[in-house]
Formats: C-alpha cells, sequence, structure tokens
C-alpha cells in the first residue's frame, strides 16, 4: 500500500472500489495545520474525471499495470487506435480514457498503453515528442527584448506557445506533460 504521499501522476490506486488514474496532483503544506494531497482522479471504466482531497496519513492500495509499447495508428468513431508491433494486435481507447494528451498523437507515435489484465486502462505519452509547426505568426522585426513568445499550430492541431524566431515548416520539441516549448529539432 502506497503511502499518500509518494502519489505520482500515471499511478493506478483502487479509491471507492473502483480503479482510479491519478491524472494532477499537488502537495499542499498550510501555514497552520497538516499538509495535504489535493489530486485529479480519472475513473477508468467511466472516464470521469474527480477532484480528492487526501490527508498524509491515509493509505490507498495500488493497483497494478502493466505497460506495453504500442504505436498510435489513427483515430475512428469508438476510440483512438494503438497496435502492439510486435503481434500486431490492435487495441481501441476511447476518447475519455485519453483525454488532453489526444492533441499531443500523431499516427505513427510510440506510446506506452497500460493494461489491467486484458483490458486497455489508458496510455502514457513520451516525455517529449518532435512535431512540425504548420501555423506561425511571422515574428516582428525588433521584438527580440524579453520573454516574448507567439502561438503556432502544430501538426496535430494543438497550440503551443513558442519563441519569436520559429515559423511555420520547422520541428520542435514539445514536453507532453504541460504542453511546453523545449527546442527546436
Amino acid at each position: 500500500m502506497p503511502a499518500i504521499s509518494e502519489f505520482r501522476r500515471g499511478m493506478a490506486i483502487l479509491f471507492k472500489d473502483d480503479i482510479y488514474v491519478i491524472t494532477e496532483y499537488q502537495h499542499v503544506k498550510p501555514g497552520k495545520g497538516q499538509a495535504f494531497i489535493k489530486t485529479k482522479l480519472k475513473n477508468v471504466k467511466s472516464g470521469r474525471v474527480i477532484d480528492n482531497t487526501f490527508k498524509l496519513s491515509e493509505k490507498l492500495e495500488a493497483v497494478r499495470l502493466d505497460g506495453k509499447q504500442m504505436q498510435y495508428l489513427y483515430e475512428d468513431p469508438h476510440g483512438f487506435v494503438f497496435m502492439d508491433m510486435t503481434t500486431y494486435d490492435q487495441v481501441t481507447l476511447s476518447s475519455d480514457l485519453i483525454g488532453d494528451d489526444n492533441k499531443f498523437l500523431k499516427e505513427g507515435l510510440e506510446v506506452k498503453v497500460l493494461f489491467h489484465g486484458q483490458v486497455p486502462i489508458t496510455m502514457e505519452l513520451p516525455t517529449s515528442v518532435d512535431y512540425t509547426v504548420i501555423e506561425a505568426e511571422p515574428a516582428v522585426k525588433g521584438d527580440t527584448a524579453g520573454n516574448l513568445t507567439k502561438m503556432v499550430t502544430i501538426e496535430t492541431g494543438a497550440q503551443i506557445q513558442v519563441p519569436p524566431f520559429i515559423n511555420a515548416g520547422e520541428t520542435i520539441k514539445i514536453d507532453t506533460r504541460n504542453g511546453s516549448y523545449l527546442s527546436r529539432s
């Protein structure tokens, strides 16, 4: 049984007789009183996200998830289709289980799909991925002072804040955990 202080993003827990995946957590230490953990938990069956606060003294049961490297193929009306690259088996994850990570899925991307037994639960993106910029506003000459950024659209349709020197057609590296620009590739 993991302690509440051992929570991490992507961890699966048994909570209220259901399996939940921790999508966000924040350790809070108020000026007065005991520290606690604020979380967003995603129900793996329904895809519903709930907010919950845990005291550090609480104990929960961790659920073991097995991960497989799979390749994202395409999106269809039933969800997102992934293929096991060794057996060529395909699994479909609903958009509820993928959540906001769908904005970083591109065809051919290798991800880790997590299973509980034989049931696919969720997927984990690589920490950083290279994307091509398809739309970018032109930089204004002389706008180089300070920490300026501009909005660009990458090949998946997601919009990202980047430095003003990035142009359409360039390849950039994105941190998929928070959607931030890392570097030019």
